[in-house]
């Protein structure tokens, strides 16, 4: 890196060997390290070698900077470098930064190819090849299908992307993928191979394990550019003179499991379908590829029985298993995966079967089979599948099992980590890793819920866990490409389907039960939240505009639900609306608070549906309008902006008049009423420290216990915090007994579980044991006990407040942030009566520190470092 110059120049896109652009792709950059902020930039862009200056351009921007020239056309290299002014000062120029435009749709030539299907749901190998000469300068392979696929030069696996083109709501969005290609392939025949199967396309999803949602036949598109020295380009491509025939994959499925008989024959070839398929346009998504993360090998290897084999791999994950033992040819070895041990050590996975009302049970399986093909050097690695699982079951009929021929492979998205937290608290470590864990498992191209049962992207879940997923993670891509299925998945009135991409896909397919259960506050407001959070951690205006009409469709959706549908209890109270109503949504469905401790919906579903969950409806319906009022104003909105303040101010009024008494209660009276009437500042300013009261003493009646549930726990320990009570919020931290996160820590956890109390006493599972939203919590961890958070109003991290909160459980903390202006460190210590703390403030940005005596002291950019007598830790 030069000295005195911009650094970690990038583009708004993703890419596996390179990054991969659409055509006016935004570009970012950090400013140098001593720099406070910038007041113009130089850019040098290089599009296929011819170089272009953008001079003088006046601008404090320097994140998510609109491309300068004409729009890209397909295949273009481009390398850039800017170097940026302050006050007269000049830096150097940052270091080359390279990306290339993607194979726009309009671009290709290559057709859509089929395989000719034989029976069961294997996956297909569809091959063809190209004759080149030897001069090979340069080559790029793009590719995409309807499934999931991997492609093949020579014999040789392309790239390092699993899973691909990942899930993406199908009938309006597809992703292709781009590689280099230049040192496969030679002069002569080269053979070309795609292996492709059902994934998200036709495989199972959802927790009714449907089929055939995105469309019945499989296909794919390949097309290879080659430039050979004397600038002759040969394009070839996928087409009538390709072939199929199946693979020794004999079965995949992405969710039950992948079968490879390694005795199986060759398959005979056969013309493969031309055109059988209808895909929309291919774009280029602006998530980082799923990937092969990392590798465990087991903690223990345990013989449960003849020929059956327990394996504890010590860590909830998703990925697969990768087999190098596979005993002599014909051994079949069947494996089956799981997150928890009945009390005979046995694996079992009854807590995650489905059952809809008068159908059959759905039993959970995730189950590989492998029969050898006895070749040296043999491995089963089955990448058509991925599984949500701690434990596996192997059972192999005769010979043994070699404990060091079993490794599990982790695969999610290869999302970059922005955050690392460490204190003297081993258990709060722990917690953060379990959560931390959580959201890996559940980030397999979109955020899920859980690896295992649905595996369904849920807005609520993500809408609870986005603000902590960008605190770990830089989720600024990732996010984008699913709420653009958010976006596919709108239903025509307005509302957004409870999971994306919609396995249901009620905008095409009647469903009275599903749509029933669509347009819940907590839920579609996903659509309105996640981008306001890309928004403030990112500098992400291209988020805010993109999703703009479908967040204006979802609250104009709510607000006149509001007005015209009213809950029966309200319709008993009075027949005649009360003036306020008009802005109470209680008419139509919500999930509600969802999961408290104690309450099962299973008792009686008909009570929880019937409900009056119009406390939750109508502060969510503040918030969400509110919030778009601020995302009018940093689009240039003026008129909307205004419009949508005033509507948010009489939301919050009708709150207040229905949900709020004199004294700061809550008509619900509930933990999470209060937690969220503090938290999205509904409360007026003259009652918040009674209602913060209410709270407090709702917690110490529950013996300091929480009783939140999905979606107020996140906010409970900051509003504590926040509200004075800071004692009490570590208390509910620390707690052990069940509700509570330690809790789930000394039974086992290694991720966040879905029930509070996911294995009760007598170790029995319930529900999901990798479900991430309470993992939410660690989010205090960062703002509260490292004290390291977003100063209000800033974007960007552009201003940041550094203020602990102390405890007696916690003596030092040290983490740090990854933010869009550089790295932020921040490093505190208690001993010998002292405070003791350091920070790092990166370039663009500055920070104030908060002693606990009460002082504050403001800084720019370089290190910080001071110590002072201490106050006396809190109890």
């Amino acid at each position: 890196m030069t000295a005195g110059a911009p650094y970690d120049l990038r583009i708004a896109s993703g890419g596996d060997q390179f990054p991969v652009a659409e055509q006016r792709p935004a570009l970012s950059w950090k400013l140098p390290h001593a720099w406070t902020g910038q007041d113009g930039y130089d850019l040098r862009i290089r599009v296929d070698g011819v170089e272009h200056a953008v001079e003088n351009v006046a601008s404090g921007r320097h994140l998510f900077v609109e491309w300068p020239l004409p729009p890209l056309r397909s295949r273009q290299s481009v390398d850039w470098c800017v170097r940026v002014r302050s006050g007269g000062r000049q830096s150097d120029w940052s270091p080359w930064h390279a990306f290339e435009a993607g194979l726009l749709d309009e671009d290709w030539s290559a057709r859509w190819i089929s395989p000719h299907e034989e029976g069961g749901r294997p996956a297909y190998v569809l091959a063809g090849h190209v004759l080149l000469r030897d001069d090979i300068v340069r080559a790029r392979l793009y590719a995409t299908a309807l499934g999931v696929y991997e492609a093949f030069v020579n014999g040789t696996r392309v790239g390092t992307t699993e899973l691909s083109p990942g899930s993406t709501s199908y009938g309006d969005t597809l992703y292709a993928q781009a590689a280099d290609v230049t040192e496969l392939l030679h002069s002569g025949a080269n053979e070309l191979e795609i292996l492709l199967s059902d994934g998200w396309y036709r495989g199972s999803n959802g927790t009714w394990r449907r089929r055939d949602v995105w469309g019945t036949t499989t296909g794919a598109r390949l097309q290879l550019h080659v430039l050979h020295a004397d600038g002759m380009e040969v394009v070839a491509g996928t087409g009538p003179g390709w072939t199929s025939r199946p693979s020794t994959i004999v079965a995949a499925d992405l969710m039950n499991g992948q079968t490879t008989d390694l005795t199986a024959p060759p398959a005979s070839a056969r013309p493969v379908l031309v055109d059988a398929v209808t895909a929309p346009p291919i774009s280029w998504s602006p998530a980082p590829p799923v990937r092969r993360i990392d590798q465990l090998a087991p903690r223990s290897v345990t013989r449960h029985g003849s020929g059956t084999w327990i394996v504890d791999f010590g860590q909830n994950a998703s990925g697969w298993i990768a087999l190098t033992d596979l005993g002599p040819a014909g051994t079949r070895t069947v494996i089956d995966h799981g997150e928890h041990l009945d009390p005979t050590g046995d694996l079992t996975t009854a807590h995650l079967d489905s059952q809809k009302p008068g159908e059959p049970l759905i039993p959970f399986v995730q189950r590989d089979e492998v029969v050898s093909g006895g070749r040296p050097g043999e491995v089963f690695e089955p990448r058509h599948t991925v599984h949500g699982f701690r434990y596996a079951r192997i059972r192999r009929d005769g010979g043994d099992l070699d404990p060091a021929g079993v490794l599990m492979r982790v695969v999610h998205t290869d999302l970059e980590p922005t955050a690392t937290f460490a204190c003297s608290d081993d258990d709060l470590n722990r917690l953060h890793e379990a959560a931390r864990w959580s959201f890996r498992g559940n980030a397999v191209d979109v955020p899920t819920d859980c690896p295992t049962r649905e595996r369904l992207g849920w807005t609520g879940d993500y809408q609870i866990f986005a603000p902590t997923a960008a605190r770990l993670y830089d989720v600024d891509g990732f996010s984008r490409k699913w709420l653009r299925s958010v976006r596919d998945d709108q239903l025509p009135d307005g509302r957004i389907v409870n999971s994306s991409p919609d396995s249901n896909r009620l905008k095409v397919h009647d469903d009275a039960m599903v749509d029933g259960i669509t347009g819940s506050a907590g839920w579609g407001d996903a659509i309105v939240l996640v981008p306001w959070v890309l928004y403030e951690t990112y500098g992400d205006t291209t988020a805010l505009a993109e999703n703009w009409p479908a967040m204006r469709r979802w609250v104009e959706w709510a607000l006149a639900t509001a007005r015209d549908a009213r809950h029966p209890s309200r319709v008993e109270r009075s027949a005649e609306p009360l003036a306020h109503e008009e802005f109470i949504w209680d008419g139509s469905f919500h999930w509600g608070e969802w999961l408290e401790p104690g309450k099962r919906i299973a008792d009686d579903p008909i009570a929880w549906y019937m409900a009056d969950k119009g406390e939750v409806g109508t502060a969510y319906l503040f918030r969400s309008v509110r919030t778009l009022a601020a995302i009018a104003d940093v689009l240039g909105h003026t008129g909307d902006a205004a419009g949508y303040r005033e509507t948010a101010e009489k939301v919050r009024v009708a709150w207040q008049r229905e949900f709020l008494d004199e004294e700061g209660r809550t008509k619900a009276g509930t933990q999470a009423s209060y937690v969220r009437a503090l938290a999205f500042d509904l409360v007026p300013e003259d009652l918040r420290e009674r209602t913060a009261r209410h709270l407090a003493d709702l917690i110490e009646a529950a013996g300091r216990h929480l009783g939140t549930g999905f979606l107020s726990t996140a906010d409970l320990l900051p509003v504590l915090a926040d509200a004075g009570y800071s004692d009490l919020a570590y208390a509910v931290l620390l707690r052990r007994s069940s509700p509570s996160w330690l809790g789930m820590l000394d039974r086992g956890a290694t991720t966040i579980w879905e029930d509070w109390d996911g294995v009760a006493d007598d170790g029995t599972a319930t529900a999901s044991l990798n479900h991430y939203s309470k993992g939410a919590v660690v989010r205090f961890l960062h703002t509260h006990t490292l004290g390291l958070r977003q100063a209000p109003g800033s974007v960007a991290w552009t201003s940041f407040v550094v203020a602990p909160v102390l405890h007696e459980a916690v003596t030092w903390v040290r983490g740090t942030f990854d933010s869009p202006q550089g790295r932020i460190a921040v490093d505190w210590s208690i001993k010998d009566g002292h405070f003791d703390i350091s920070v790092d403030v990166p370039g663009g940005a500055e920070a104030q520190i908060r002693f606990p005596d009460g002082g504050t002291v403001r800084t720019g950019p370089g290190r910080f470092h001071e110590r002072r007598p201490s106050c006396p830790l809190r109890t």
